[in-house]
């Protein structure tokens, strides 16, 4: 399966890799530096040193095969919900609104009401219209009713940088 991203989610990727990159030599200075301290064996700076290295190079491979294998999304100026539109929700169970954020899964953030399509509740509602009653189905033991009572279409670009890990 192909992740879905938008072209403002590769490049974003694509100047964190630029910028990771960039920092090689530095991490390769901090290795250098650390080994030169003494006996590896006893070295917490080498380790963590090696740590930071292998974290950055690991990122960097997750971004690349990430845009590699990404399938490229629009926003659309369609009725229902599509990626940012802000959504007000109904909770049928209790009688709460609440307003979401669609989003693509590089750019999840429960605290600021971003969720991804992929997301129980993000690809129950996905698609969909004001006024229209959706089932959401999380678990065998957790399933709920919302009703749509408001969309508002987004310009396809969010404030929320794109995950870490």
């Amino acid at each position: 399966m192909f992740d879905e991203l938008t072209k403002q989610d590769i490049f974003e990727m694509q100047a964190e890799i630029d910028e990771r990159i960039k920092k090689r030599a530095s991490f390769h200075d901090d290795i250098v530096m650390a080994r030169s301290y003494g006996d590896l064996s006893e070295n917490a700076e080498y380790r963590e040193a090696k740590k930071a290295k292998n974290k950055n190079e690991s990122r960097i491979r997750y971004l690349k095969s990430m845009i590699k294998t990404a399938k490229i999304v629009e926003t659309t100026q369609s009725e229902g919900v599509d990626f940012f539109d802000k959504v007000s929700l109904l909770f049928d169970d209790t009688n709460e609104t609440e307003e979401i954020v669609v989003s693509t899964k590089m750019r999840v953030d429960a605290t600021k009401g971003v969720i991804s399509k992929e997301s129980p509740l993000g690809s129950a509602i996905f698609g969909k219209k004001v006024g229209e009653k959706v089932f959401v189905d999380v678990s065998p033991d957790v399933q709920y009713y919302v009703t749509i009572v408001d969309i508002k279409k987004g310009d396809g670009k969010i404030d929320v940088p794109l995950n870490k890990y």
